[in-house]
């Protein structure tokens, strides 16, 4: 087999048709959601589709603030320098006809499609620009790149892969070329990606070191050296960014008119590489992510709070067919994708330089989906290599191509078939944006809602209104709203409430658990006794500055349960308190002896007990509740047995059941969302629909 590309040659305008189709190509499979779901008015909100990520309210937020002067009382929202994201997406509202709805849409799926571009230019840079086009069809759609860059994506996951990309070019470029340009050109790179990607650092990071050790290893008579890692080094550290980007064009400047040569230029190349491994906290860095996404359980100093990380999906790790799965469609594609990398790193040296974007690929693991996402391209490009080699056995040129053609086919196949079938719906309905909207006109955008952090950022972006947590903000604090959602004290659900907002305005936004609790002080509080107090005793609250309201949503029954760990701990010792009981059941089968809820429970209905696995247990109470028009729930109680623990919750208006012990039964949430019972002199019910419930705080 031949490891060598082939030599094409490819006019300059040939090279912009591919870049072209490529690009189409990669958008237009992202439309296919956009054609999937336009048609839906559950999903659209003031004429536009509505996103379908949490964290892109984070930046469209941020945007809201520029554009609108919004969220001046928020100190979580974003300035406008704070991200590029927020940066790009405001500027292009202000020099565009589109508003904002629309931008934070659609820019994902032209940002993400950029990444054609380097893989095609990689692909020229060795006089084989088809490789690079069959490689870019691929990386840009393949599963898990497609998932976190749709269309509705609205997130620096954008940026994650396809600027490194471009760094990669430009290393790979310099090597190849030994152009000083070149070199500037990735240290510019190198300089905004942690503006458009700051989460990516230690990506950048391995292949800037490795890129050094290359040049040192290979090219260490070479003059063109030194000069490299001088540009290289500069823009990894870690410096004021204005500072940063004069000492690269100054650098750049004095190294291209060789006014430092010989022994100075060699002195000049350690300090700068001394100065970034001093400043840069390099292995701090790498370690930093790879420990927070390796390691889950409780804090090991101070109060024990239960880690958000152990909750988190993407964070888990993942069998090897499911990283196989979201880095090139399939099994057989990955394997094909590394064996094909390893045989291009054999045949063109500079592509160890990958390795990095490779090795976090595999870390995924251990350390969750998102980590598959920076191995796609590269994967992309192992893969074509792949089918060249396979494809030099034929001599005919078409053959040839038709063959590599075909191969290319096949890989693009599973994640087209993906792409189809990925059918994500928008974080909110309409009917619940609608709620929203309405219900902000009697709020002042000083005031708090308090729910669970999956909804903080998209509240705030259609309410205004500010968050104790967040999607970014998920702390000790999930601790405190744990607490006041899943209390059955609605005194301690209130004071707990009001004690947290204004503590937390109080200290300047700090830490509420920690402030509160003294954590890690000598005279670190008693959490248990503190809530108890907070249930029977007599409490000062703090003076009232702002109103503070609920926010008790539908869709808050199916991970009700893991809001509940948070606060059901021993925060002295880390030790779990044992669960209550619930179980929520959005599917069922009806039959005239039972009603089978999945995962071996059933509702034995002759019997009036419960089947639980192997085990029954006595119904304690069967509730039925139907929303009605306007007005309360209607609620009908059929008490069946006193001694059972698990009452039965049919919500008719959703056709599922909940399952609940007495706990969760009488919690905040529960009682609150499902049967709308509340203490009026504690809350005032200001929105009420099916979707959600928005409490007022009285007190």
């Amino acid at each position: 087999m031949g490891l060598q590309l082939p030599h094409e040659h490819i006019s300059t305008r040939q090279l912009l048709v591919l870049i072209a189709l490529a690009f189409l190509f990669s958008v237009a499979m992202r439309l296919i959601w956009v054609y999937q779901f336009s048609g839906n008015p559950a999903f659209i909100w003031e004429d536009q589709l509505m996103i379908n990520t949490n964290d892109g309210y984070f930046f469209a937020s941020g945007a809201q603030k520029a554009l609108e002067g919004m969220h001046q009382f928020n100190p979580r929202v974003p300035d406008l320098l704070a991200y590029g994201l927020t940066f790009f997406t405001t500027w292009i509202v202000k020099l565009t006809p589109f508003d904002l709805n629309t931008v934070i849409l659609y820019l994902p799926a032209f940002v993400s499609s950029l990444l054609v571009i380097p893989i095609i230019l990689l692909g020229r840079l060795y006089n084989a620009t088809a490789f690079g086009f069959f490689a870019a069809l691929i990386g840009a759609i393949a599963w898990s790149y497609y998932n976190r860059t749709m269309v509705g994506y609205y997130d620096t996951d954008m940026f994650a892969a396809m600027a490194p990309m471009f760094i990669l070019y430009f290393l790979i470029a310099s090597i190849k070329t030994e152009k000083l340009n070149t070199a500037l050109y990735a240290s510019l790179m190198i300089f905004i990606y942690p503006f458009l990607y700051d989460a990516g650092r230690a990506v950048v990071y391995g292949m800037g070191l490795i890129y050094i050790a290359y040049m040192l290893l290979f090219h260490r008579n070479d003059t063109f050296t030194p000069k490299s890692i001088i540009l290289i080094s500069i823009g990894l550290t870690p410096v004021f960014y204005l500072l940063k980007l004069a000492l690269i064009l100054g650098a750049f400047f004095i190294l291209k008119r060789d006014v430092i040569r010989g022994k100075n230029l060699t002195y000049l190349a350690i300090a700068a590489f001394a100065f970034f491994i001093l400043f840069g906290n390099i292995f701090g860095v790498i370690w930093s992510k790879v420990y927070s996404y390796s390691v889950r359980g409780f804090d090991e100093e101070g109060l024990k709070f239960y880690q958000v990380k152990q909750t988190v999906r993407e964070a888990g790790r993942i069998p090897f067919e499911v990283m196989a799965n979201r880095i090139s469609g399939s099994t057989l594609g990955v394997l094909v994708s590394l064996v094909g990398y390893l045989l291009l790193v054999l045949r063109y040296r500079p592509f160890i330089l990958a390795l990095p974007l490779i090795g976090i690929g595999i870390f995924s693991l251990w350390g969750g989906l998102r980590f598959t996402v920076y191995a796609v391209p590269i994967a992309a490009i192992g893969a074509v290599y792949f089918f060249y080699v396979l494809s030099s056995l034929i001599a005919n040129t078409k053959i040839k191509y038709a063959l590599i053609s075909l191969l290319t086919a096949l890989m693009l196949y599973p994640n087209i078939t993906h792409i189809i079938g990925y059918k994500v719906p928008t974080v909110f309905s309409h009917q619940e944006v609608a709620s929203l909207n309405a219900f902000k006109e009697g709020a002042s955008p000083k005031d708090y809602i308090i729910t669970w952090w999956d909804y903080g950022y998209p509240l705030w972006y259609y309410t205004g209104l500010n968050t104790l947590i967040d999607g970014g903000k998920h702390n000790h604090d999930n601790f405190i709203v744990s607490e006041i959602l899943s209390t059955t004290s609605p005194l301690e659900a209130a004071r707990l409430s009001r004690i947290a907002v204004e503590t937390y305005i109080a200290s300047d936004y700090d830490i509420i658990a920690d402030t509160l609790f003294k954590n890690h002080q000598d005279d670190q509080v008693n959490v248990a006794g503190y809530l108890e107090n907070l249930r029977y005793g007599d409490v000062t609250l703090p003076k009232k500055t702002v109103d503070i309201y609920l926010y008790l949503p539908l869709r808050m029954l199916g991970i009700f349960p893991t809001v509940k760990v948070f606060s059901s701990i021993d925060l002295e010792t880390g030790a779990s308190k044992a669960r209550p009981f619930f179980y929520n059941a959005e599917r069922f089968q009806d039959t005239p002896q039972a009603i089978h809820l999945g995962n071996r429970i059933s509702i034995l209905k002759q019997e009036g007990q419960l089947q639980l696995g192997a085990r029954k247990t006595p119904i304690k109470a069967f509730y039925t509740v139907t929303n009605q028009e306007a007005g309360k729930p209607e609620i009908d109680i059929q008490q069946v047995s006193p001694m059972g623990g698990i009452s039965v919750i049919y919500l008719a208006n959703y056709s599922r059941f909940l399952l609940v012990d007495d706990e969760m039964l009488n919690s905040t949430y529960i009682q609150m969302f499902v049967f709308e019972k509340y203490d009026t002199e504690l809350f005032e019910l200001v929105s009420s629909d099916p979707y959600a419930k928005i409490y007022r705080l009285k007190i």
